[in-house]
């Protein structure tokens, strides 16, 4: 799957939007989106993290929340298979970045979501992808 330019979506994200939207589609879309999702939310409040590295997240989360992208989130299934790989895309250009306490955060707040079954499920973030 070729991605698009994601960073056509910055102006979409917000705060209020993300968190809407994650709390709106986290059944529906599984475990693995929604923690990459939060890491990526979590490592954009970092202080340590670049303006650039900033700047691609923000695209990124902008593209999840945006009803308008490659494959349209109310397509069952599929709707949500390109915003998980923009999210992973990303999550591997900023890894270096992301402190374990980061992962620990998403984890928590994946369990207001899931059960512990569910949160096992989502492994290595990077498996079967690119």
């Amino acid at each position: 799957m070729e991605l698009p330019d994601f960073m056509n979506y910055a102006s979409k994200f917000s705060q209020k939007d993300f968190t809407e939207k994650i709390s709106r589609i986290a059944k529906r879309a599984g475990a693995k989106l929604v923690y990459a999702a939060l890491i990526l939310y979590y490592t954009l409040q970092s202080d340590k993290v670049s303006k650039k590295d900033k700047a691609i997240i923000i695209g990124a989360l902008g593209y999840m929340i945006s009803p308008l992208d490659v494959i349209p989130d109310a397509i069952p299934i599929a709707g949500l298979t390109d915003d998980l790989a923009v999210l992973l895309y990303v999550l591997k250009k900023v890894w270096t970045d992301i402190d374990p306490e980061i992962e620990g955060q998403a984890k928590n707040r994946l369990s207001k979501w899931f059960d512990e079954d569910e949160i096992a499920e989502i492994g290595d973030l990077f498996d079967d992808k690119d």
